[in-house]
């Protein structure tokens, strides 16, 4: 099993005085105002739970926008800070984006435009020349701070995601051979039926053909960007190697499915502080006597919310015998409630939970607690503990990192996973009840299942699925990319 101390050595022993820069758009902590004072806040989502390890160990430099309202005051002239707070292992540099680049970079290109487009939940991608323009801009903007950073010198870049399409081929033409760069991909990639709909998809492409290597979750996804490069470019297409020439240059294409720090998860699982927190949140939430049910997601259409609840709201039809013997807790922050489609699935959410609650409710139980506060990462392991059942019901996601965070929480071996085979996770957590979010049938009696199911059986399961997220940790995801990334050499 990979380690934080195996990824540091690799790190040292491979990487010599180059450089080791990471980019994305959300950055791994945020300073806010709270109360007339600065604190400190992990960022959400899943590309920070997996990238922070990742930083800690490597000890290089992270680039992101700042977007916390005390980011500026806590930051050097150059925008940069060591972090975590507690302990700095690796320094934090911000990108600055005003209003206008925010909602036209970020709410506009990125989220209302790749994100529907890569993810296969019915919600229509907007095209917007404007958005597009800002999305260009920005990009640019990280380009000339990377270079900026670099002034000169040789470094491996390893960029994130959607929001940087460009970004490659912009830092090529900055800095020339004295970058190598890889590229992941956190979300799926369309099918090129659906991918060919975007009129800003070549250059796209080519701004993604400028990496030296390009990581997808599962290798479906990698067939269908090659099967896009295949349709709208010329280039030179190599299946067996998985790789792209266009122009000269190559890009290896790979499949790298992403996990957690299983073995920190676990002892943070073990500890007193967890222990507390539980014995909090139970009282809290009420939950003493009761089966806990648990979704835990960014407020998202792509997550599955109103499915689940929807689920729930048919269980309790067909086994009334479960009235007062179960509660769901879902744990929802609002994201990107800027974009209209995330405003229409919280107003969604927010109805089908009174509907629920009013139907089955009694004078001494509410079915369903929606809460929108920030949970600390303590919380969240103590929910994972206190749960009987955790739902994982993406429409479609590229892995789904809660779902092994609740695997490596379980030390007990206990709780039911219930996850979407429309998530990339689905592929390695075989001992999941693996659903479609869409039957709403399957879905509640599967619930049913889960609740009532046998101790040895929860706990065999439980078992096999830690084994596959322990084998397969952050550790050795990140090692696999960066080996690879550390076998290209610099051009003279």
């Amino acid at each position: 099993m990979w380690t934080s101390a195996d990824l540091e050595n690799l790190v040292r022993e491979k990487l010599g005085d180059y450089l080791f820069v990471l980019v994305s758009n959300r950055q791994p902590y945020v300073h806010k105002y709270q109360k007339g004072r600065v604190i400190c806040q992990r960022g959400a989502g899943g590309v920070v739970t997996a990238l922070d390890p990742v930083m800690r160990a490597s000890r290089g430099l992270w680039i992101a926008y700042g977007n916390g309202d005390a980011d500026r005051r806590v930051t050097d002239a150059a925008g940069k800070i060591g972090v975590p707070p507690e302990k700095p292992a690796y320094t934090l540099k911000r990108i600055w984006l005003n209003k206008a680049e925010e909602e036209g970079y970020y709410n506009g290109y990125s989220n209302d435009t790749l994100w529907p487009l890569s993810h296969l939940t019915f919600k229509r991608p907007t095209f917007r020349k404007e958005d597009w323009d800002y999305y260009k801009s920005v990009n640019m903007k990280f380009a000339r701070a990377i270079a900026d950073e670099l002034g000169g010198r040789k470094a491996f870049v390893w960029i994130q995601d959607y929001h940087l399409c460009l970004l490659p081929a912009m830092l090529k033409e900055l800095c020339g051979p004295q970058v190598i760069t890889a590229h992941f991909w956190h979300i799926p990639w369309p099918s090129h039926e659906i991918f060919r709909i975007c009129p800003d998809k070549k250059e796209l492409l080519e701004g993604l053909l400028a990496n030296d290597l390009l990581g997808f979750h599962i290798r479906l996804h990698c067939n269908n960007f090659l099967e896009a490069v295949d349709r709208e470019l010329e280039s030179k297409i190599d299946r067996e190697r998985f790789s792209v020439t266009k122009g000269g240059h190559e890009t290896l294409v790979r499949p790298y499915p992403i996990s957690v720090d299983f073995a920190a998860i676990s002892a943070d699982a073990a500890s007193p502080a967890v222990e507390d927190t539980m014995r909090s949140l139970r009282e809290e939430f009420r939950l003493e006597g009761l089966k806990l049910i648990l979704g835990i997601d960014r407020i998202d259409y792509t997550k599955g919310i109103p499915e689940r609840l929807l689920a729930l709201d048919l269980l309790l039809d067909q086994h009334p015998e479960l009235k007062e013997k179960i509660t769901f807790l879902q744990i929802g922050e609002i994201s990107r409630i800027h974009v209209q489609k995330y405003k229409d699935v919280n107003d969604e959410i927010n109805a089908i939970v009174e509907r629920i609650n009013w139907k089955h409710s009694t004078e001494n139980w509410t079915p369903v607690v929606l809460t929108r506060r920030h949970v600390s990462y303590e919380e969240i392991i103590a929910l994972y503990r206190l749960s009987s059942v955790c739902m994982v019901t993406s429409l479609h996601d590229g892995m789904n990192l809660v779902a092994k965070e609740f695997v490596s929480s379980r030390i007990d071996d206990g709780g039911v996973l219930m996850l979407s085979n429309f998530t990339g996770a689905a592929r390695e957590l075989t001992d999941a009840l693996v659903v479609n979010p869409y039957d709403r049938e399957q879905c509640a009696d599967e619930l049913h299942r889960a609740l009532v199911m046998p101790e040895e059986e929860v706990s065999r399961r439980m078992q096999k699925l830690r084994e596959a997220v322990r084998s397969n940790n952050i550790y050795h995801w990140a090692g696999k990319i960066i080996s690879d990334l550390l076998k290209f050499d610099f051009k003279e």
